[in-house]
């Protein structure tokens, strides 16, 4: 693994968790590529810890799904097949329209608030040529939604995918032209949500769902 800046952990009863948020962060932020070999050696080191909180921390990357570890060969970042990608956007058209049609109905001008404050960072980004905080809103964004539809086993669901959404976003939305169009779709999308148009609001985000799978699916193919 190429060598990276040590980032040593504070020493507390919560190393396996530092160690998580440390190695997500990594895999989520493009740091590490995908399909890249992990060493717990290496990442221990890095992280000025054991290897036990390493392991550990691993372990739960793979229910995350941002880890693979394949007996006798060792542990690597995800990849994902054109197949992988359609099934992800599926789980998240059903999870994040049910989501906004929800909370329009159950907490309207918190929502709208909230995406209304996100937009205006995500516009300011893109002004400024930010990209990585562009696709760090635009996370924000969506997790907004989900987190005021007042429905906890939905919002679970959706944290069960959203960090492996953000670590494809990272590295699949780099496009200038995509991020513009990505942009007008969140206006639209907030303007829905201000209006209160909840059918027009699940409208626009399957579109907007279906136009990220379509573009993630040209790169890899192209890839």
């Amino acid at each position: 693994m190429d060598a990276r800046p040590s980032t040593p952990l504070k020493r507390n009863a919560t190393l396996t968790d530092q160690a998580l948020d440390a190695i997500r962060a990594m895999i989520v932020n493009g740091d590490l590529k995908l399909g890249e070999a992990l060493s717990e050696i290496n990442l221990a080191s890095d992280l000025g810890v054991s290897k036990t909180p390493v392991r550990e921390a691993l372990l739960r990357l793979k229910l995350e799904g941002l880890v693979t570890i394949q007996p006798q060969r060792g542990t690597f970042v995800f990849q994902m097949t054109q197949a992988q990608v359609v099934q992800l956007s599926e789980a998240r058209n059903v999870l994040e329209t049910a989501a906004i049609g929800l909370a329009i109905q159950r907490n309207p001008d918190s929502l709208a608030r909230s995406a209304g404050q996100i937009v205006k960072r995500m516009e300011a980004a893109l002004r400024d040529g930010d990209t990585a905080l562009y696709r760090s809103l635009d996370g924000d964004f969506h997790q907004a939604i989900v987190d005021h539809c007042d429905n906890v086993y939905l919002r679970e669901a959706f944290n069960n995918i959203a960090f492996l959404v953000q670590a494809l976003r990272n590295r699949l939305s780099v496009q200038p032209e995509l991020n513009q169009s990505s942009l007008r779709e969140h206006q639209e999308l907030l303007e829905l949500m201000a209006a209160g148009d909840s059918a027009g609001a699940v409208r626009a985000m399957s579109l907007h769902i279906g136009a990220t799978q379509a573009h993630y699916l040209r790169i890899l193919s192209s890839a």
